[in-house]
């Protein structure tokens, strides 16, 4: 992909790996002729939203099936957790009858809140909490502090690591998102990277040098996030009980 990125269109299909005549024509053309960095702000967008809003919501939703003790807290956990075997085009049909009734095709939003919630966030998230120490909990309790200020100011910083693999997942989930934005948006100044790819597909079926060149484009932020997080990633799956 990256090679023929490079590629004039006639060199992309003769099977050699380094191109004859290396050009950047075809990324000045993905950034000139369409609306292509309309399509990285709107994926950049939806998947930075989703991630700060998501990490902030499963965080507490977690810190509270973990270690507050209410009746019926190990249901809600069991049936959050089943959620993991539903994929999403199995409720893609009520999904869309859902977003309709409020209103929310076409716009920002029907791209943000239903992927606001994922099972494997809050189960990740609950297993770093229980491994936290009962002790800093009850030192906290007898000083004072109410669940809020432990969960702010001992729970949040102890899990930064946890945060940002998270952050990571979640943000690289949104970002390749495909299905969903296909389903939902019509408008062309609301269409994400990967259905801006898709349609370079259809209108420029025999010129795969623009497809590669926006595809090429499209994973660097993926590469860049992932090489600067690795380590978060690794430590927080062997600190989240993982195997």
């Amino acid at each position: 992909m990256l090679t023929s990125a490079f590629k004039p269109a006639d060199e992309v299909t003769n099977g050699s790996l380094i191109p004859a005549k290396p050009t950047f024509d075809n990324f000045v053309y993905v950034f000139t002729q369409v609306p292509f960095l309309r399509y990285l702000f709107n994926s950049f967008f939806v998947s930075a939203i989703v991630t700060i809003v998501s990490l902030w919501l499963h965080s507490m939703a977690a810190y509270s099936l973990a270690r507050l003790k209410f009746r019926g807290r190990d249901t809600i956990f069991v049936l959050m957790f089943s959620t993991m075997l539903i994929t999403l085009p199995a409720i893609i049909v009520p999904l869309f009858l859902v977003v309709r009734q409020l209103g929310m095709l076409d716009s920002y939003l029907g791209l943000i809140v239903p992927a606001l919630f994922n099972a494997f966030g809050i189960f990740m998230l609950r297993q770093f909490y229980l491994s936290i120490p009962n002790e800093l909990e009850e030192a906290a309790h007898v000083d004072g502090a109410s669940y809020w200020k432990i969960y702010w100011r001992i729970i949040l910083p102890l899990s930064r690591p946890v945060l940002a693999a998270l952050a990571v997942f979640f943000f690289l989930a949104n970002w390749n998102a495909f299905i969903w934005p296909l389903t939902i948006i019509a408008d062309q100044n609301l269409t994400v990277v990967q259905v801006g790819i898709s349609s370079f597909q259809q209108q420029y079926a025999s010129n795969f040098n623009y497809v590669l060149a926006a595809a090429t484009v499209a994973a660097v932020p993926t590469l860049v996030i992932f090489f600067i997080f690795q380590r978060q990633i690794v430590e927080s799956i062997k600190t989240s009980g993982l195997k």
